[in-house]
């Protein structure tokens, strides 16, 4: 434990001259609500890109000697750390190619084109991100930046939950959302290395429950194609992060679709909070997950929003019609 802690506090100085450090909030609606004694809430949705995805992509990308920048580098990513990845680009003058899904959304798409990296589609199958950037790999020598699953992108999003509870150790109970275990896995590391008494809980959508079914069973259980509206969270466990949250994480739940929707409403009207579904998960699992009642009564609660980039265009759309209707009537 000491000597994989060491890799978290490392990636914290590396990463602690560019990141912001975001904020910590507090809801006494929400205290009420769940009959916890303070629910604390990591607001990664401010970070740079707007998801804790800048954490790791800048850890992984410093690491990479300045011979193999100069090849070009390569992610494939639903939007999130498609972002990151431009913008650590962009900053350290890096060739990037981003490898994306056809049904990424629309605004993820425009701002990682907006950071300079070249955006390139692939069907939306779980491997089809896979093939074409191998594909690319192959015909270019670019080196490629996995989302998740490589040891400096997962200490670097554990430099999440090492700045959180650094400045709350009184946590008892840190929850987590769970996509392909990147977040999850190096928060969990960090946030045992801090505090051996917390727990950690990953949330999970239902509709993509991989890293549940994983958990039960003790071996990866691959997820396809699931349907759900946290786009960022639709990815398979991968092979290095769940061995990690086999090791540290005290166990994974899952919330519905509803539930998820349900907690966004929450952090938009009551707490006035802009947060995509992939990080509104951790408060669905608070307010309507299988949660030990003895984990949440009177205790210090941390919350971890994952990120706040949602594509608003429809609504804002629907609010013009909505004007120019009642302006014409």
């Amino acid at each position: 434990m000491i000597k994989i802690f060491k890799n978290i506090k490392h990636a914290e100085k590396v990463v602690s001259h560019v990141v912001n450090r975001t904020p910590l909030m507090t809801s006494r609606t929400l205290d009420s609500l769940t009959g916890a004694k303070r629910v604390i809430v990591k607001c990664e949705n401010f970070q740079r890109t707007g998801s804790f995805k800048f954490r790791g992509a800048w850890n992984c990308i410093s690491h990479i000697p300045s011979q193999e920048r100069e090849r070009g580098i390569i992610a494939h990513s639903s939007g999130n750390f498609a972002q990151a990845v431009g913008l650590v680009a962009k900053i350290l003058n890096v060739k990037a190619t981003i490898v994306m899904p056809n049904n990424a959304t629309p605004s993820k798409i425009a701002a990682t084109r907006g950071y300079g990296a070249e955006v390139v589609f692939c069907g939306n199958k779980p491997g089809d991100r896979d093939k074409l950037s191998a594909e690319l790999i192959k015909q270019n020598g670019y080196r490629l930046i996995h989302p998740f699953d490589d040891y400096n992108v997962i200490f670097g999003a554990g430099t999440t939950a090492f700045e959180f509870i650094s400045n709350y150790r009184s946590l008892e109970l840190l929850l987590v959302p769970v996509g392909g275990g990147g977040l999850i896995s190096g928060c969990s590391i960090a946030a045992k290395g801090l505090n051996p008494r917390i727990k950690v809980i990953g949330i999970e959508p239902k509709n993509a429950d991989d890293t549940f079914r994983s958990f039960q069973l003790g071996k990866r259980v691959p997820v396809d194609n699931p349907n759900t509206i946290a786009d960022g969270l639709r990815t398979s466990v991968g092979e290095k992060t769940f061995p990690i949250i086999q090791e540290f994480v005290d166990d994974i739940i899952t919330v519905t679709e509803e539930q998820i929707i349900d907690a966004m409403k929450f952090y938009w009207e009551r707490m006035k909070l802009v947060v995509e579904p992939s990080g509104a998960v951790p408060l669905a699992g608070l307010l309507y997950g299988n949660i030990e009642p003895s984990l949440i009564k009177d205790k210090k609660i941390g919350l971890i929003i994952s990120g706040g980039n949602i594509d608003l265009s429809d609504f804002f759309s629907l609010l013009k019609q909505k004007h120019t209707k009642t302006k014409v009537n």
